[in-house]
């Protein structure tokens, strides 16, 4: 059977990043200098692949990463679902140590399976597997081939776990960086990943 290719990308830096400011589907933030020369050097290693479409985020800072491919004319379609999770009363703050203690914590009990737990006011990883569920079934059971996904570090790590097959108690197991790339094969319904955190196109 013939595989299915995925491109899976997450968007380059904005200043939010390069601050260390929380940064959740609650900031809509531009990409910064260097968020856009990752841009152009991932447009400049992939703009051969033949993408049939293009999935984004409903956030201004997919679009710019991936914005060139959309002027050649490949179908991009915005998909909210693909939204960075919501950090709640975090997003736009600079992280206090409490913050940071807090948020360790956190991740320390999604990793032992309490997925209910959220800064206050955010999302939990069980409501974003929620909204991102029929953007699995689309991504596992589309014909075209290959697409290109870009979006954001926890909803990524989250939607790895879900085209894998696996609990989310092991999302924290995929690596990012800004303009990364994670490729994925798609074999009778299941994701196998062929690259993970992928830089070297921004050497």
């Amino acid at each position: 059977m013939k595989s299915k290719k995925i491109y899976l990308i997450r968007h380059g830096q904005t200043d939010f990043n390069l601050k260390g400011i929380v940064q959740g589907s609650g900031v809509d933030s531009d990409l910064n200098e260097t968020g856009r020369q990752q841009a152009e050097a991932f447009y400049a290693s992939y703009k051969a692949i033949p993408f049939k479409k293009i999935y984004t985020s409903a956030l201004i800072r997919t679009y710019q990463s991936v914005s060139k491919f959309i002027t050649d004319g490949i179908p991009h379609q915005t998909e909210k679902a693909l939204n960075e999770i919501s950090w709640g009363t975090w997003d736009g703050k600079l992280p206090t140590s409490e913050m940071n203690s807090v948020y360790w914590q956190i991740v320390n009990r999604w990793k032992e399976g309490d997925l209910e737990a959220k800064i206050e006011g955010g999302e939990t990883p069980i409501e974003v597997r929620e909204r991102l569920m029929p953007m699995v079934e689309r991504l596992l059971s589309q014909e075209d081939s290959p697409i290109l996904v870009c979006m954001h570090g926890r909803a990524m790590r989250i939607l790895l776990a879900m085209l894998t097959g696996q609990s989310l108690e092991v999302m924290d197991s995929f690596p990012h960086e800004n303009l990364c790339l994670y490729l994925l094969e798609v074999i009778d319904g299941q994701a196998v990943i062929v690259e993970q955190n992928n830089l070297e196109h921004l050497n």
